[in-house]
């Protein structure tokens, strides 16, 4: 095997392959040349070059996002390590495990004029797990090693991002047939102590409450706590709202929150509000039921989560440090169901709002409402549907999407930065095919993500062009502005070249018929990724969506 001369690398990479971190993605550069040269000679290591650093980290974190495991991220010295940024705020706040390996100029180089030269350390900080700052040379051999076992273990642990920092002197390029340190041995054990708790309050509580309502925001894919919510709505006093990438449906829960609560009355919120709240999962997308639990606060909030408190409605009572499952384990062994038609009722409520959904779907004219339909009824069984956000991830609300169907989209920011190398890093580790919709601006903002070769065949984009970033239509603040172009972001880009360039199938729709035509073929086998672009009238699709909402009212 071919190792590089300089220890420190070894030490990193050695480390690496002890904690089973199997793929790392490189971006080019000299300064890196050490770390590269190891982890692309390593036979327990897949590495993958990908020029973009922005892209190649958002890429790196789709692995991570499917795998659960961490994935390394490789760059060299200077703004190259800041274009990084983006995937590790989302890693943060999605608890994506990413370790951040960049090489640095050593300390007597910074700040005195040399080339590719910024000040490293720490550079993620408010947005970082743990941050490792080596020193090159023999003697740090064992604080470096405490702080590179420390940064692994971190990641595993609490799943987030790392940052190890590691400098180089020159020469960067010498190689060795030897390991020149030590073996790494690996902690016994990763596991992390379930914190106790005392259940008999909030079980009293919530059994004796006669509207109780559970909300989950973004989930993983989670037999065990589908079975536990399953069993818990058989209680008629609870009312369990999910999201599309909560990635949990039931006959029985509320799907669709907005379709549900857009156009009610005070008089009628303050029916649903509840006594007791409990909330688990990441981010909520929908707005409305924010403003909703803000304004008609429960009695009791119990957000449970192992790691983080989020008080999203600003009554929290209460952060159960537990995972879910774990919780609900204990919980639904105490509980008892009461007399209520708090679920009866809004169940039925949702029931008419879902008739007329259905009822304006067959009459209104070709828009992003109708684009929408039309592709999630087409969606093949059981494959995995990655989200982009903004108007694409709030439009998908609104559908019952097919319940074997595993979807993801970056909420933890809910930027639009890095959705598609995202979408095909977690397509490169799915075993099942991967469908991506996208917005036009996220697409081309991302553009750089097909400057990749690691694109699988199977792999289908579908992108909504209405000519701008159409949810500054639909909000109610920038058109009441002067300055509407600057929000919209008007354009007249296709993908057709972009795919001629990076090797992908074009197909477009610019009507319903067109539309129907291409999604008979594009999801099946093909030699090459294939890109299906869907164009809308951008001066139609914030009144359909509109008229929508004033539809379901009953």
């Amino acid at each position: 095997m071919i190792y590089s001369q300089k220890e420190l690398a070894q030490l990193v990479i050695e480390y690496c392959v002890t904690y089973e971190v199997e793929h790392v993605v490189i971006s080019p550069g000299s300064r890196n040349a050490p770390l590269t040269i190891g982890f692309t000679n390593h036979s327990k290591v897949k590495t993958f070059s990908i020029v973009d650093e922005r892209s190649a980290a958002f890429f790196g974190l789709g692995m991570a996002q499917q795998t659960k495991k961490p994935a390394a991220l490789v760059c060299t010295s200077g703004s190259a390590l800041l274009n990084y940024y983006p995937a590790v705020a989302e890693a943060f706040y999605s608890d994506i495990p990413l370790i951040i390996i960049s090489a640095d100029r050593p300390k007597h180089l910074i700040d005195i004029g040399d080339g590719q030269t910024i000040r490293q350390e720490n550079i993620f900080h408010n947005h970082c797990l743990f941050n490792a700052n080596l020193i090159e040379g023999e003697v740090h051999q064992s604080d470096n090693s405490r702080l590179i076992e420390t940064a692994l273990r971190t990641a595993i642990l609490k799943k987030g991002p790392v940052h190890i920092n590691v400098p180089f002197d020159e020469p960067l390029y010498e190689t060795t047939s030897e390991l020149l340190i030590e073996k790494c041995i690996r902690q016994d054990s990763l596991e992390e102590l379930d914190e106790k708790y005392d259940f008999n309050e909030i079980t009293n509580i919530w059994s004796g409450s006669k509207r109780k309502m559970i909300i989950v925001g973004s989930n993983y894919p989670d037999e065990l706590l589908q079975r536990q919510l399953s069993e818990i709505v058989d209680d008629e006093s609870v009312l369990i709202l999910t999201e599309t990438t909560s990635n949990l449906t039931h006959d029985r829960f509320i799907n669709n929150i907005d379709k549900l609560i857009f156009t009610l009355s005070d008089v009628e919120f303050d029916k649903l509000r509840p006594d007791a709240l409990i909330t688990l999962g990441g981010m909520v997308v929908s707005k409305k039921i924010k403003q909703f639990l803000r304004t008609f606060q429960p009695q009791y909030h119990w957000h449970i989560d192992n790691k983080r408190e989020l008080d999203t409605y600003h009554c929290l009572t209460e952060h159960i440090k537990k995972s879910p499952t774990v919780f609900f384990n204990e919980f639904l062994k105490l509980i008892h169901g009461v007399k209520s038609s708090y679920q009866k009722d809004w169940l039925e409520r949702f029931a008419a709002r879902n008739q007329r959904h259905d009822e304006f779907l067959k009459i209104v004219e070709f828009s992003d409402l109708k684009a929408f339909d039309i592709l999630l009824k087409s969606l093949p069984d059981n494959i995995h549907l990655q989200l982009g956000n903004s108007s694409v991830i709030r439009y998908s609300q609104l559908f019952n999407i097919k319940k074997d169907l595993s979807i993801f989209c970056n909420r933890g920011t809910s930027g639009i930065d890095g959705s598609t190398s995202t979408a095909i890093g977690a397509a490169y580790k799915s075993k099942k095919q991967t469908v991506f919709i996208s917005g036009d601006i996220s697409f081309f903002y991302d553009s750089n993500a097909l400057w990749n070769n690691y694109i699988k065949s199977d792999f289908r984009i579908i992108v909504i062009n209405n000519g701008g970033g159409g949810i500054f239509k639909i909000l109610p603040g920038p058109a009441s502005t002067n300055a509407i172009d600057y929000f919209e972001t008007k354009h007249q880009l296709t993908a057709e070249s972009l795919c001629e360039m990076y090797h992908l199938d074009y197909l477009k729709a610019t009507n319903e018929n067109e539309l129907r035509d291409m999604l008979d073929t594009f999801y099946n086998t093909s030699k090459m990724p294939k890109l299906l672009e869907v164009f809308t009238p951008n001066t139609i699709n914030d009144k359909a969506l509109k008229n929508y909402f004033k539809y379901l009212e009953v």
